[in-house]
């Protein structure tokens, strides 16, 4: 069985949209595409290639499929790990559009998408089933309990508009901080698991 985990990148205020280029998506008027790119070094490449290391499929939103299936398969530099395995491991679409997609090794998920998800978790072995940005189906399967690890990694920028993470209206939850660590452009790299119901509780007054 595998963990299910969550990769994004985030700004301080919570922005994950459009992270990797202008016209990567522009929904809702968003104007700041490639908010990551001025920050982008060797600590946050040691970090994708650690995990991407780790995976042993993929599971994606159709947005972020199409945009993974443009650039993707034309880097085919075997010493490019992201690229090699994204290319060759197994792919999971979630979409009710995609009929008949291109990219090598790729099933779309269209209908019971949390009871197939739980079940392609039973089924995967070798390494983690990784969802890579993908916010409409991330915030989906949180609401289902779905997802194992969070690594969210915050870069030193406010963004003030673009689409978010949590939604508002979410499940409270606590999550245990498993690692952290911090590249030399300022990006700091958190690793979560979920642990339950968020807890609440009143300080006590001094006498």
């Amino acid at each position: 069985m595998a963990e299910l985990t969550l990769t994004t990148f985030l700004s301080l205020d919570g922005v994950m949209q459009a992270p990797g280029g202008p016209d990567e998506d522009r929904g809702g008027g968003f104007e700041y595409g490639g908010w990551t790119v001025p920050f982008a070094d060797e600590g946050m490449m040691r970090f994708i290639d650690e995990l991407f290391g780790r995976s042993a499929a993929f599971l994606l939103g159709r947005r972020t499929y199409d945009i993974f299936a443009a650039y993707w398969p034309k880097v085919t530099d075997p010493e490019n790990l992201v690229a090699s395995s994204l290319n060759a491991l197994p792919k999971y679409v979630v979409s009710t559009t995609l009929d008949k997609p291109e990219w090598h090794n790729t099933t779309v998920i269209s209908t019971d998408v949390a009871e197939e998800i739980a079940r392609l978790k039973e089924r995967t072995e070798g390494g983690e089933l990784q969802i890579h940005g993908s916010g409409a189906l991330a915030r989906s399967l949180m609401a289902h309990g779905l997802i194992d690890e969070y690594n969210l990694l915050y870069f030193p920028v406010v963004l003030g508009s673009g689409g978010r993470l949590f939604p508002e209206g979410g499940q409270p939850t606590a999550f245990e901080r498993t690692e952290a660590r911090e590249t030399p452009s300022g990006i700091s790299i958190h690793t979560y698991r979920p642990t339950g119901r968020a807890r609440f509780g009143t300080f006590p007054l001094d006498d």
